[in-house]
């Protein structure tokens, strides 16, 4: 299923149908009077969040939805009937922005929420409705209320617990598969993902969801490379797993790139809780490994964790460190650390320091 997370569509509810102007007219009823019926109820448009829905490719190639007009009335006071409502079908996470891309209407977040976007107009009266002792053969009858209609944008911000940021190459795509069932695109190329993929990590009989995330690049709030527009999907995310290339010549600035970009994207992504990876040991020989922990800790004031997602190793403690971060972040009281710190480290999940 191909990934899309941000479409613009027309929206139109129905129209009121109209009333109807009728008499009654049997044999031997020598006044029957006014029967008009009042026309049906134009249908709305609904918004219905559902499970196991993570893209809005349902809206590439069908952009215009309209609700059905309601019926006229017609005699013997007969209502016409209302207008079938449109709904339309969203992930979780789906924000509907009005059309100046700017105001967010509805946010949407939770599995089985449902918003009526646009109601439809009410139907017109009958000639029956206009009746009176002083007018009692009114052929008058109303017409049926236009329903509404607007341009809106749906964009989509994936729900997970975790979401993984670095460079490209970072082997974030390769942590991904290790840890979870996903299975991602892996090549030893930059860029090699271009969108977000999603994981269900499992550790201790408990498990969180981890979006991985195209790499950034310096200048990507600026438009360079795949630029920042992933990041929406990671204000969501309870915690920031940071992982680093260890073969790279500065870890200490690949560190710092992310952090500003991090930064200048705003919505407090920088501020989220975050955990640091020191990633690919495999490749590294001890001294290395020693020489570039203590390069990464100078920068970021605080301890990474090493790992390497092609040999496994490390993967198990990090899913643990995340685990508590997750809980910490939500504030459950669960959220205690297995084995006391050493007193020259911090908790690997503190928040960030700039």
């Amino acid at each position: 299923m191909k990934f899309l997370d941000e479409c613009k569509i027309y929206l139109k509810s129905g129209d009121g149908g109209r009333g109807a102007a009728s008499f009654r007219r049997e044999k031997f009823i020598e006044f029957g009077g006014p029967d008009g019926g009042d026309g049906g109820r134009g249908g709305d448009v609904v918004v219905e969040v559902v499970a196991n829905l993570n893209t809005l490719i349902d809206y590439r190639y069908q952009q215009h939805f309209r609700a059905q007009n309601g019926r006229g009335g017609a005699g013997a006071n007969r209502t016409g009937a209302a207008g079938i409502t449109t709904v339309l079908k969203v992930p979780a996470g789906t924000q509907i922005i009005d059309e100046d891309k700017e105001t967010v209407l509805h946010d949407l977040v939770e599995v089985g929420q449902r918003i009526v976007l646009l109601r439809g107009g009410d139907g017109g009266f009958g000639n029956t409705h206009y009746k009176s002792a002083t007018n009692q053969a009114p052929r008058r009858a109303g017409p049926g209320w236009p329903g509404e209609e607007r341009w809106v944008w749906l964009r989509l911000k994936l729900i997970a617990d975790v979401g993984l940021v670095g460079l490209p190459n970072a082997g974030k795509s390769t942590f991904l598969a290790a840890v979870t069932q996903a299975r991602p695109r892996i090549a030893d190329y930059p860029f090699t993902t271009l969108k977000p993929q999603l994981g269900v990590a499992r550790v201790d009989e408990e498990e969180f969801v981890i979006a991985d995330l195209p790499g950034l690049i310096e200048g990507a709030h600026e438009g360079v490379g795949l630029g920042d527009r992933f990041l929406g999907h990671v204000e969501r995310c309870s915690v920031v797993l940071h992982l680093i290339d260890g073969t790279a010549e500065n870890v200490g600035a690949a560190y710092r790139t992310i952090r500003r970009e991090l930064k200048e994207y705003g919505h407090g992504l920088d501020e989220k809780p975050e955990i640091i990876g020191l990633n690919k040991i495999d490749a590294l020989t001890p001294e290395e490994i020693k020489k570039k922990k203590q390069a990464l800790a100078r920068v970021a004031k605080r301890q990474p964790m090493l790992l390497s997602g092609v040999a496994g190793t490390g993967t198990t403690e990090i899913l643990r460190a995340l685990q508590l971060a997750i809980r910490a972040a939500k504030g459950e009281p669960e959220a205690v650390v297995r084995e006391p710190l050493k007193p020259a480290e911090e908790a690997p999940w503190a928040g960030p320091r700039l």
